[in-house]
């Protein structure tokens, strides 16, 4: 008994000197490699047309109709299209997004996407692999989950704009803030 209400007593003095100093030394470690991170940041330009780069594979089950921003609730939609360096279609493609998209608004104006982002530009080469909620008429930030080639660890995230969704063609504006950790440095730096 003497030694149970020793222990129970002595038990949060010890919890407390093993768990302060792991708390303040994982504060002062994201700190400490927060200004070491290189990053990039640029714009591209996705062109999607419809069944020609983007296919609708499964119609929705009910909501809204099938237009240039909308798509019944559950269609899962398929795509692969060119990204250029301007708004123009004609303009120098540098790669391309490919992934599939669900509608999880009643609306048809949202989906859950998943894409892998393949570029080829002067200085970098590799793939960028993104998820998350995509607003069809809105901007969208998406998660970057991963990344091969240059693009090996990266981080970050991708903004999906609309520019312009009238017509079979359809224009996003991409925005890429990228950032490697201090243990990744891309290829063409070393």
């Amino acid at each position: 008994m003497v030694l149970s209400v020793c222990y129970s007593s002595f038990l949060p003095y010890l919890l407390l000197f093993v768990l302060l100093p792991r708390q303040a030394s994982s504060i002062s470690h994201h700190h400490h490699h927060h200004h070491e991170l290189k990053s990039i940041h640029f714009t591209l330009f996705q062109h999607e047309t419809i069944n020609k780069t983007a296919y609708l594979i499964v119609n929705g089950v009910a909501g809204a109709a099938i237009s240039q921003t909308t798509t019944p609730f559950g269609t899962l939609y398929v795509f692969q299209d060119p990204l250029t360096l301007k708004a123009n279609s004609n303009s120098k493609i540098v790669g391309t997004v490919e992934g599939t998209s669900i509608t999880s608004s009643s609306n048809g104006l949202q989906s859950i996407s998943i894409a892998k982002i393949t570029l080829k530009m002067k200085h970098y080469k590799g793939s960028i692999s993104v998820v998350g909620g995509t607003h069809n008429t809105k901007p969208s930030n998406h998660p970057v989950v991963g990344g091969t080639g240059d693009f090996l660890f990266i981080q970050g995230y991708v903004t999906s704009s609309p520019v312009d969704l009238s017509g079979i063609t359809v224009t996003f504006k991409i925005q890429f803030h990228l950032y490697w950790p201090p243990y990744a440095i891309p290829s063409h730096s070393k």
